[in-house]
């Protein structure tokens, strides 16, 4: 599975719209659409927002380890 997969999955497994989680980052829906579609790469300080947003890893949103949870 590619990354940008996780990030659809978080979303989808909150109940939150790319428009939510696009205000969240704060940037348009259409930019975030591209993430998460894997159209565009996520720069690393998007990454760090949505691991925080959704109480993660930036490792396990990039499918480095299978533990969703933070270590602490």
């Amino acid at each position: 599975m590619a990354y940008y997969k996780r990030v659809r999955e978080f979303r989808e497994d909150n109940d939150k719209t790319q428009i939510e989680v696009s205000k969240y980052l704060n940037m348009k829906q259409p930019q975030y659409y591209r993430y998460e579609t894997g159209l565009r790469d996520i720069p690393s300080d998007i990454l760090i927002s949505l691991a925080k947003y959704y109480n993660t890893t930036t490792d396990y949103i990039l499918e480095l380890t299978d533990n969703p949870k933070k270590p602490y």
